[in-house]
């Protein structure tokens, strides 16, 4: 730690990582009146931006957008980690904790390269690596072709541009904390559900550490927290991983949850689709959920669920 710095964030170097973590730094310099210098941001390299031409579930899942993370917070290298909370696996070491779940974004998708799903050219070659994104789209577009690609916002809107796909997908918030605003066609979540835990910044620390536990307690935003751990708890419940075409829609009246959630065989011509509606802080609920949409879908869906990340 500098002779300034009174917490060490550590972050993934991506720009959007980067963008992440620099509005945890001001948002703690605003809770304690501190100034910049008294957070050191600390990029480290992870495993998942090293590898770029294959999908995520073939080369090791969400683990490795933590593992080094992980490792350098274990090792007290850093103070807390910044995440994107669709990214971290489900199941998580007991000596770390999640102290603050910043506001969450705009949930929604952004589609490039055309006007709606609906508008897509006949055939359209759409590029994405995330099963939902893929058993979604064809779900509705069964003549469409789904092409693999990986890597941060800039890269994808390379190929677009390329003419490597006819289209691709982006979240909004990501493009938000980017600065690229009024790209491409938002989708109506209501529409096309996003991914659990979607446009939400998980801040993590060591269990034990107090004096950082408390100085997170203000960044934590109690209704993205609630939306969060039950989107978290459908998914422990369902086994999801990487593999899983799991979308699910989380709207908050109160302190009540309404949840939509829909499973998908991979190639999306089956799908199973469910609701409950359940009190925040109720992770029992979800997970019940999760076990009947599964009793409910036959074994095309539910083989790539049972595996939880």
């Amino acid at each position: 730690m500098t002779s300034q710095a009174k917490i060490r964030l550590g972050t993934r170097r991506s720009p959007l990582a980067m963008a992440q973590a620099e509005e945890v730094r001001d948002r703690l310099m605003q809770a304690h009146g501190w100034a910049e210098d008294e957070v050191e941001i600390v990029p480290v390299v992870a495993s998942g931006d090293k590898i770029t031409d294959r999908p995520l579930a073939d080369i090791g899942g969400k683990a490795l957008w933590t593992r080094e993370l992980d490792q350098w917070l274990g090792e007290g290298r850093i103070d807390i980690s910044v995440h994107s909370m669709k990214d971290v696996e489900t199941l998580r070491p007991d000596v770390f904790a999640f102290a603050a779940i910043l506001p969450r974004e705009d949930v929604a998708d952004v589609l490039l390269g055309a006007a709606s799903i609906e508008q897509l050219p006949p055939g359209a070659v759409v590029g994405t690596s995330a099963p939902r994104r893929a058993a979604q789209l064809l779900s509705g577009r069964p003549d469409c072709t789904v092409v693999s690609i990986r890597g941060n916002v800039a890269t994808r809107m390379g190929k677009l541009a390329a003419g490597d796909v006819d289209a691709t997908f982006l979240a909004a918030a990501g493009l938000a904390r980017l600065g690229e605003t009024g790209v491409g066609t938002r989708l109506d979540p209501a529409d096309w559900f996003p991914a659990p835990a979607q446009a939400a910044i998980g801040v993590e620390c060591r269990a034990d550490d107090e004096r950082v536990l408390e100085l997170l307690r203000p960044l934590d935003h109690h209704v993205s927290r609630a939306q969060v751990m039950a989107e978290r708890a459908l998914l422990e419940g369902l086994g999801g991983s990487c593999h899983s075409p799991i979308a699910v829609l989380s709207q908050s009246d109160g302190d009540d949850i309404s949840m939509q959630a829909i499973i998908y065989s991979p190639d999306g011509a089956v799908k199973v689709k469910s609701a409950a509606n359940f009190a925040a802080g109720d992770l029992d609920t979800p997970r019940a959920l999760a076990v009947q949409m599964l009793g409910d879908a036959p074994e095309i869906v539910r083989a790539t669920f049972g595996q939880p990340e």
